[in-house]
């Protein structure tokens, strides 16, 4: 049997995604790196206005799509638009993702609702809309974006750790469900990694600890083998490989980005 066993740069020639949350953030280094290997994308993501710039900064095989992950409406109208602008949909990158930070004891019902919305409604919508059109197709991929949090309870983020985990159960479970049908689904679990929503956290979790922002970030550093801070573009490489033909045998995995913060 011939098979591709490398990504090669013209991997994703021809091939059609959608990512969600992607005007900045992981979202959009992913879209970056799905283009650099020849796939044309659809920046999709609740502000309309930032998708614009992203795909004008990315240049012309992407286009901008608004859609609202927590609204079924809003994700059909926004891959209907993807499906004709791009002529077709083989992969989605489920990425759009929030977060709030408080003690689990003070938790209000919004906290829980804001990120169970997002996060783990977000990507069932969104993965059941192109799931559908997959299966009519014979084949796709969908990557969902999860988090160390989904592994291993957060303090104060008790509620995101809830919708985190959701995502992988649901990403287990579709998994089993598409495989017959040859389309995979795995997730990606990031770990501290330096985006607008790092910045928010970093400032909300000083003041909860009583301690600086520079210090929540040596906090952060000092939990990761690797030494650093995790980028954007740390997990982006590996959404790519999930999506790649090199991932060909891999489905309901939540694969770990953290730097060896969670090595199981």
């Amino acid at each position: 049997m011939n098979v591709q066993t490398a990504i090669g740069s013209g991997e994703f020639q021809g091939k059609r995604a959608v990512v969600t949350g992607a005007a900045g953030g992981i979202g959009r280094a992913t879209a970056a790196a799905l283009v650099r290997h020849g796939a044309r994308v659809a920046i999709a993501d609740v502000d309309l206005d930032a998708a614009t710039r992203t795909a004008t900064a990315l240049g012309p095989p992407t286009m901008a799509v608004r859609m609202d992950v927590r609204e079924r409406a809003s994700v059909e109208s926004g891959f209907a638009q993807a499906l004709a602008g791009l002529g077709g949909c083989d992969i989605l990158v489920a990425n759009a993702g929030v977060s709030t930070m408080r003690a689990a004891l003070e938790l209000e019902d919004a906290d829980w609702d804001f990120n169970f919305a997002v996060n783990a409604r977000g990507v069932f919508l969104t993965n059941q809309v192109a799931a559908r059109h997959f299966v009519q197709q014979g084949a796709g991929v969908i990557v969902n974006t999860a988090s160390l949090a989904a592994k291993v309870g957060a303090p104060y983020l008790a509620h995101y750790s809830a919708s985190k985990f959701a995502v992988l159960g649901w990403t287990q479970a579709l998994a089993r469900e598409l495989a017959p049908q040859r389309i995979r689904v795995n997730a990606v679990c990031p770990g501290f990694v330096r985006t607008s929503m790092q910045s928010r956290e970093i400032v909300w979790e000083a003041t909860l600890r009583g301690v600086t922002p520079e210090r929540v970030i040596t906090d952060y550093v000092a939990q990761t083998p690797l030494g650093r801070l995790e980028e954007p573009e740390d997990v982006a490489d590996v959404i790519v490989f999930l999506c790649s033909n090199a991932a060909r045998f891999m489905t309901g995995q939540g694969v770990n980005v953290t730097g060896g913060i969670y090595m199981t």
